[in-house]
């Protein structure tokens, strides 16, 4: 067997200079993202200011409504614990006008007897308050203190406490009363309110139902309730 002549085959390994890539973003590439997270940013901050408004304004509506409820629970007992003609032998227990309601009412107190005293109902500048004067069974008084509230001088008179004027409601754009009589004629304005109690004659007509209209405002509609006027 002869001999073979082996090829070598010779492999040359050169180096291989790889060129170096830069690593990072563009300038385009770095502003396209800035706008990104702006907008990103912008509709973020928008979704949370409308949670915050939205939270806002379904506060202030509870407590609009809270205090509307609070508002006409009280007028309720009020109106419940009118006192009848024929107690104050004539005189006036109820007076009705725009923006303001003047009532006579009973007062009870454990193992005492039954006094009356003037609630004074009035909206100034959209507040509704609540005063009401000292309980007292002296009927001279009672008349003293009914014309100092219709004055407005119960800031003189001693009789009339000034510590028990009660903010109930703000916000509030008118306040309005209708009548229903015992004569079944219908609702009547509160002009009216000023005669029918003074009537002493057996059948004479005594005001039995108040319609009271509440009216917000920023608001088209109003708040509507009748009481019963001597309920109890």
């Amino acid at each position: 067997m002869g001999n073979r002549q082996l090829d070598e085959f010779h492999v040359e390994v050169r180096p291989c200079h790889l060129r170096s890539v830069a690593c990072g973003f563009t300038l385009v590439e770095l502003i396209v993202a800035i706008t990104i997270l702006a907008m990103v940013a912008v509709l973020g901050w928008r979704g949370l200011d409308g949670i915050v408004r939205a939270r806002v304004a379904l506060v202030t509506e509870m407590e609009q409504t809270r205090a509307m409820q609070l508002t006409f629970a009280q007028l309720q007992s009020d109106c419940a614990q009118l006192a009848p003609g024929d107690t104050l032998l004539a005189r006036p227990t109820l007076l009705a006008a725009q923006d303001r309601l003047l009532l006579v009412r009973l007062v009870f107190a454990e193992q005492t007897p039954s006094h009356v005293q003037i609630v004074d109902y009035r909206l100034r500048n959209g507040v509704l308050t609540r005063q009401e004067s000292v309980a007292t069974r002296n009927l001279n008084e009672l008349d003293a203190m009914w014309q100092a509230t219709l004055s407005d001088t119960t800031n003189n008179t001693d009789n009339v406490s000034q510590n028990t004027v009660v903010v109930l409601q703000s916000n509030i754009a008118a306040m309005q009363f209708q009548l229903w009589g015992s004569d079944g004629l219908g609702w009547r304005q509160p002009a009216a309110s000023a005669g029918a109690s003074l009537d002493p004659r057996p059948g004479a007509n005594r005001w039995t139902g108040l319609e009271v209209n509440l009216r917000t405002r920023g608001r088209d509609g109003s708040m509507v309730k009748i009481f019963l006027l001597g309920a109890t």
